[in-house]
């Protein structure tokens, strides 16, 4: 265990992972930690469409790197309520 009580698994599978997706035939490849990854993912199934899809959908309209702008629209996902305990599955 570390200093601060964790051990360095915890840390390893919270911090980012290098992830790749083909956009629109080209691919590009973005950092993501797990539960964004897990969240995206939830996403693109609610909406019906693949998860590459859904990258191509935000980094269409980001601004910014494309690992920031895609945390930032799991973010908006939840305070839209698309996601969270209030959010309904379709």
């Amino acid at each position: 265990m570390g200093p601060s009580g964790d051990n360095d698994q915890d840390r390893l599978s919270d911090a980012p992972k290098k992830r790749s997706v083909a956009i629109a035939g080209h691919r590009t490849s973005f950092s993501l930690e797990e539960p964004y990854w897990r969240d995206l993912a939830e996403v693109a199934r609610r909406r019906g469409i693949s998860l590459s899809a859904l990258v191509a959908t935000v980094d269409s309209g980001r601004r910014g790197n494309l690992s920031s702008a895609l945390r930032l629209f799991v973010r908006d996902c939840y305070v839209r309520g698309e996601l969270g305990p209030q959010a309904k599955p379709e």
